[in-house]
Order: C-alpha cells, then structure tokens, then sequence
C-alpha cells in the first residue's frame, strides 16, 4: 500500500501540473496546485496530495465524451481507486441524478471528469490524456 499511494500522489502531481497547462483544460482541481482554494489547508494537514484529479475540459460535454472515446490506457469506470488509471464523468455516474444546472452549482459543470492515477508511468497517463485530448 505504501508504493501504491507514493505513485498515486507522485502521478496526481505531475497530471494535475500538466492539465493546468493544457490548452483544452479551462480548470484542474487538485489540492497539490497552489491555485486550489485549499492548498494551504492540505499542505497542512495532509500527508500528500492524492491521485484524483478533477479536469473542466473546454468544450462541456462533448469534449468530455469525445476524449473519453479516445483514451487508450486510461480506463472509463464508474468506480475510482484502482491500481490501474481510471477515470469517471460525474455527468453519467456520481450525479447523473442531478440537472446540469444542479449540478454547476455544485461545481460540477459538464466537460468536468475524474481521473484516479494509477500506477502507471505518469509519461504514459499524460500521453495517452494528451492524444484523447486531440
């Protein structure tokens, strides 16, 4: 468990510092970046950061779904927490219940996903993101 998490957090990072930069991310939410309302508040108490990372995509549901069908290492699921990446669209899984309206306001726009890093290369979670994202 304690490799597990050491990869999951190191690999959170470096996607999480890769998406604040990417062109077709408008957001990423993670509380290691120093732009997270948060961060402060992690740095403190936690040990680590984690490994889900929250992506707005530019371009709302569709690019979601586009990206989606497009990943080739990263798996689709709507469960996280895997040894395995994984990632999840809240849209379809956690708050499908919810009106798109609902859930904005919850911070959860769409084109919004969930990625779980794994214990992949963190090269390889951020190429195969990178060709979804083309």
């Amino acid at each position: 468990l304690s490799l597990r998490m050491e990869r999951h957090n190191a690999n959170g990072m470096a996607i999480a510092r890769w998406a604040e930069k990417h062109p077709a991310i408008a957001k990423a939410h993670y509380p290691g970046l120093e732009s997270h309302p948060d961060h402060q508040l992690a740095r403190d108490s936690l040990d680590g950061f984690g490994g889900i990372v929250g992506l707005e995509l530019k371009g709302g549901a569709s690019a979601a779904s586009r990206m989606l069908g497009r990943l080739k290492l990263v798996s689709h699921a709507p469960s996280l927490g895997g040894v395995e990446s994984l990632v999840s669209e809240p849209r379809r899984t956690s708050h499908r219940g919810l009106t798109a309206e609902a859930r904005a306001a919850l911070g959860i726009p769409d084109g919004f996903l969930r990625v779980s890093c794994g214990a992949e290369d963190a090269a390889e979670i951020i190429a195969d993101l990178e060709q979804a994202l083309k």
